[in-house]
């Protein structure tokens, strides 16, 4: 390939760049449309009684969530003692 080619091809790429730059500044912009979550922040932190509910509402989840893991904890543990105890007496029958 020539010199001038390059440089053509450079250039070209320049231009193309320089035209979606100038087109992307000239695009209007549309103002921000608030979100579902968004507006219920907004009515989160206005309305008194719904902030109480709303909390309410999160302290049960919590709650459930919380419950939910300790019983997946004390399953493992279980599971993980039998094991236990499933190597410990193969250990056995095989030093016998």
């Amino acid at each position: 390939m020539s010199i001038a080619f390059i440089r053509l091809r450079v250039r070209g790429a320049l231009l193309l760049e320089a035209a979606e730059i100038h087109l992307r500044l000239r695009r209007p912009r549309r103002p921000a449309q608030p979100t579902a979550a968004l507006a219920e922040l907004v009515r989160i932190e206005a309305d008194p009684a719904y902030r109480a509910l709303f909390f309410a509402g999160l302290d049960v989840a919590l709650e459930d969530r919380f419950a939910t893991e300790t019983a997946a904890v004390e399953e493992i543990e279980a599971a993980a003692e039998r094991l236990k105890a499933l190597v410990r007496y193969d250990d056995h029958e095989r030093a016998a």
